[in-house]
């Protein structure tokens, strides 16, 4: 079955024969591929009344445990994100009810970010609705093909870390 990235390589092996562009092939279908899982993550989400950070902020606070607490710094930490651009989607979150500022009472420069009770709903039933759409979106592989490319695009990572 061929597809659009099968044509553009094939004009392109006509108009540079002398170009090894098999890694195109790879990235191309990758970079398809992302648009296609990023669309459908987004729908998820917006199903629920979040964005793709949003969900990161909350994910990170419900996979903490019990009283899913954490301060800003271990937060940015975990989502790998400036503090500055953690307090935009804190100040979003706030406002909607799922996220809770209070005072640190161990150090009182610094506060905690909680999990509010309706923070907590929108993000197990988001989780759940999420985890099913990535199982829909990974339908085509077989378990053994899904770990053969898990840690084929892990490698590919660590070489680029």
């Amino acid at each position: 079955m061929s597809d659009v990235i099968d044509v553009v390589l094939e004009q392109w092996r006509r108009e540079g024969p002398d170009l090894d562009l098999s890694p195109m092939e790879v990235f191309g279908r990758l970079a398809r591929l992302t648009r296609v899982v990023e669309s459908a993550v987004d729908q998820v989400f917006a199903r629920h009344g979040l964005r793709q950070g949003e969900f990161d902020v909350l994910s990170a606070l419900r996979r903490s445990g019990p009283p899913y607490t954490l301060i800003p710094s271990e937060l940015s930490a975990v989502l790998m994100m400036s503090r500055a651009g953690m307090t935009n989607r804190l100040d979003r979150l706030e406002a909607a009810g799922l996220v809770v500022r209070s005072m640190d009472p161990a150090d009182r420069r610094s506060f905690r970010i909680s999990l509010t009770e309706r923070g907590l709903e929108v993000i197990d039933a988001t989780l759940t609705e999420h985890a099913a759409n990535l199982h829909r979106l990974a339908s085509g592989l077989s378990a053994e093909d899904t770990a053969t490319l898990s840690r084929i695009l892990r490698g590919m990572l660590e070489a680029h870390a």
